[in-house]
């Protein structure tokens, strides 16, 4: 979502060298987003100095890498918060995809800095998230309480006024409220009528209302910073099938209002995967179906008005940016006049400004093989210049 400290979109400073995306030299295209910088991270990226990683992955090679590894990778950009010095705090998720085989991984939030002049994306530093005053009432995996991801499966990150960061997670689904640290600052807080099946205080007998992995992918903060608005993958049991809960969730008060609107996917086997704020109840969604490569078919970014202006209980939607068909006359990141994201998981977003937004890809290393067939893909950070000002 996804996901800047309290942002008014018309002025925000670009703050990583050469020219804003408003004044970058691009040649114009008439009627559709151009990509105006690509920047990339090696999918083999590894935290210098840390623990080793993988060993729920077999020794078999995965895409050409052999787990297990020496240190931790540098994987996945699930969630992007954009800092005060403009770089961005990019959220990992649980690691390999299953609580079963990423007890290893540290849960993790990497500083990142895009260069779009380089096409490299660098990493400045990070943290481990992490409970040393047991707030999380269920056994962790770890005795010195840092998170793993066998414990929680962080998927959206915001960062509040007071510099806090807010994270979405999946396995409960929970929201988490860390300090810059990210340790834990107060009891994970439970989604109201959301409990996925992979949820650690699923009671004896009880039965999930979330299907795995379909918890808080998104949250979003309002333009003031007192909002959060916490939106769910999936579909809630007995909910219309396709249709996604978005809450709100006062930060002052720390709790849910009980106020919910609907957001309605085009397929209910899609599933959105950020979401971000533009201005008061208004938002852009990151929704894409689950295939990747040349079956990939819908990859798009939708402008979004909670103000259901057509009174159908819907939030509104339209179609602002397909990630499948952006121009790129300057020839970015791929050759040819036509760049597309045919990822299985495109899922951040952040806005740069009133023309210009960003698209980030979680690579599920080392499982993701796209770009280069048997090769694990690197996780890309896009530029996309609006045709059209999101106002």
């Amino acid at each position: 979502m996804r996901k800047a400290l309290v942002v008014t979109i018309a002025a925000v400073a670009v703050g990583f060298g050469g020219a804003s995306p408003a004044q970058a030299a691009t040649p114009a295209v008439t009627g559709r987003p151009v990509l105006t910088g690509f920047a990339s991270l090696p999918a083999e990226t590894y935290v210098p100095g840390s623990e080793p990683s993988g060993a729920g992955l077999g020794t078999a090679p995965i895409n050409g890498v052999q787990p297990p590894f020496a240190h931790q990778p540098v994987q996945g950009f699930s969630g992007v918060a954009r800092d005060v010095d403009g770089s961005y705090l990019a959220i990992s998720d649980n690691g390999y995809g299953r609580k079963d085989n990423s007890a290893d991984f540290l849960l993790r939030v990497n500083r990142i800095r895009p260069d779009f002049r380089t096409g490299r994306v660098r990493v400045l530093g990070g943290f481990t998230p992490s409970d040393p005053r047991g707030f999380v009432p269920f056994p962790l995996t770890r005795a010195d309480r840092v998170l793993t991801g066998a414990d929680l499966d962080p998927e959206s990150i915001v960062r509040a006024p007071d510099g806090t960061l807010w994270i979405g997670e999946e396995f409960g689904p929970y929201l988490l409220h860390v300090d810059r640290a990210g340790r834990l600052l107060q009891r994970p807080i439970p989604v109201p009528g959301a409990k996925s099946k992979g949820s650690p205080e699923l009671g004896p007998g009880e039965q999930p209302t979330l299907g795995g992995s379909k918890g808080l992918e998104n949250l979003a903060i309002s333009p003031d910073g007192r909002t959060l608005y916490p939106m769910l993958e999936g579909t809630v049991t007995g909910d219309t099938p396709g249709d996604l809960r978005i809450y709100e969730f006062d930060r002052r008060r720390s709790a849910f209002t009980g106020h919910r609107w609907t957001y309605r996917m085009a397929d209910p086997a899609f599933s959105v995967a950020d979401l971000v704020s533009i201005g008061r109840d208004r938002f852009l969604a990151l929704e894409r179906d689950q295939l990747e490569g040349d079956e990939a078919k819908v990859k798009k970014v939708y402008r979004v008005d909670l103000t259901d202006r057509d009174h159908d209980g819907l939030a509104d939607k339209s179609p602002l940016v397909d990630l499948l068909n952006i121009a790129n006359p300057r020839g970015l990141g791929t050759p040819g006049p036509t760049f597309g994201m045919p990822f299985f998981t495109i899922e951040a977003l952040t806005v740069f400004d009133d023309r210009t937004i960003g698209v980030l890809n979680d690579n599920n290393f080392p499982y993701d093989s796209v770009r280069r067939p048997g090769r694990p893909d690197d996780d890309e950070f896009v530029r996309i210049r609006l045709p059209h000002r999101l106002g």
